[in-house]
């Protein structure tokens, strides 16, 4: 077995979580003539015996994953209903105003930022990937393309550029270098700012078999009472935390400087690590049992195809998402088996899927084909994607949700 250690307390690495064989990664959709010169990775997470933290080694780099990247946040509808309902919470919490400072980390295409920029508040966007901080600049939103790191936090600091508040969501899982990213957070907050963060919850991941979020770009799966262990090595307290509903079922967190007195630690962390010990999180155990559901899945899935084979039924899938990527390359799916894929985003349609090699069109590719199954991939999404294509009803076709158990609606 290769020697990996645990990026948090640097432990060897010896037992896994799962092992999801070699895929492609998630997130690099293909063009034509890239079908056939695909390369794939090992995809296989560990568990630290020492603190927890669940995680997959350093197998591609953040150059490698986010330099041109694939995911708009803007094409979903309840994810900025979700970003502007967050927005109107903070200010009237908080009391922030026009004299404040917003930074986020991993702002995407400033979906969420321009909400308060709407309230006349400064704000700064930190974005690797070229593409989209290039749009999220041209749409109003001042976005550093840079990757956020210590450096970068020092860089910002020597400007006078330190932040009220400094969020960042769906971003933690994404850093290899955690101890580098939340020391970079410590050093970018003013004495008495508030670190806001949203990341998937492991304990909904295993609870509701939601193997699919694993993926190369997702470096590490945190409990809530393992990333409050790491803040805390940092000088940073968690004096409150939220159960969201996105992505599944997260967490979001907030944090200060462990000097800061302002803000009083609520109950509702201490409440959170009890449930995550009654569950379990704290026992090797129950991260050792879940490979056995992860199996189900796939066994359930592949059973579904076959019978709709059998039945001449066709099936598409909608979405192209990178969860529903590994989804299709843990269960060995190929474009014979589902002809298609639709997806919103117009920067995704023409490509095609990692490892399936599914072409990906236009949701109307629906409506035209009439197809009697499709499987939801973006089952975050399914209540939002069932409405927007309930037309589906008038010839009799069924939405298919494979996690965390195969179900037809």
């Amino acid at each position: 077995m290769a020697n990996f250690l645990c990026r948090f307390c640097n432990s060897h690495l010896e037992h896994v979580f799962l092992d999801l064989g070699k895929t492609p990664s998630a997130n690099s959709y293909l063009k034509q003539e890239e079908l056939l010169e695909e390369k794939t990775y090992s995809l296989c997470v560990y568990i630290c015996e020492e603190c927890f933290l669940v995680q997959i080694p350093e197998i591609l780099t953040p150059d490698e994953l986010f330099s041109d990247y694939a995911y708009f946040s803007s094409f979903s509808d309840i994810w900025l209903d979700h970003a502007k309902k967050y927005v109107e919470m903070m200010l009237k919490r908080f009391n922030f105003n026009e004299e404040s400072y917003v930074i986020e980390i991993a702002s995407n295409d400033g979906y969420l930022l321009k909400n308060f920029v709407k309230h006349k508040i400064p704000v700064l966007g930190i974005e690797p990937a070229s593409n989209i901080a290039k749009i999220a600049t041209k749409n109003g939103i001042p976005t550093l393309e840079k990757f956020f790191n210590t450096d970068c936090a020092n860089e910002l600091k020597e400007k006078n550029q330190q932040a009220d508040l400094l969020l960042g969501n769906n971003v933690l899982a994404h850093v290899p270098n955690i101890n580098n990213f939340i020391t970079g957070m410590k050093i970018l907050l003013k004495p008495n700012g508030i670190i806001t963060m949203e990341f998937p919850h492991i304990l909904q991941l295993i609870k509701q078999n939601q193997f699919d979020t694993i993926y190369h770009e997702h470096f590490s799966y945190f409990s809530f009472f393992v990333i409050q262990k790491i803040f805390l090595s940092k000088g940073l307290t968690i004096f409150d935390v939220e159960e969201i509903p996105t992505h599944g079922g997260s967490l979001r967190i907030f944090a200060k400087h462990s000097e800061n007195k302002l803000f009083d630690i609520t109950e509702n962390v201490e409440n959170l690590i009890k449930k995550e010990k009654q569950m379990g999180l704290d026992n090797y155990t129950v991260y050792s049992n879940f490979s056995q559901k992860v199996k189900n899945v796939k066994n359930g899935l592949n059973q579904f195809l076959e019978k709709a084979e059998l039945e001449r039924k066709s099936t598409v899938c909608y979405g192209a998402p990178a969860k529903g990527n590994t989804l299709l390359n843990f269960c060995r799916i190929t474009n014979e088996q589902i002809k298609y894929t639709v997806d919103r985003s117009p920067h995704k349609q023409g490509l095609f899927l990692p490892g399936s090699h599914l072409p990906i069109k236009s949701p109307k590719a629906i409506l035209e084909t009439k197809p009697d199954y499709i499987i939801i991939l973006a089952w975050n999404l399914k209540d939002e994607i069932m409405e927007q294509m309930k037309d589906v009803r008038i010839w009799g076709g069924k939405f298919v949700v494979p996690i965390p158990e195969l179900k037809i609606y």
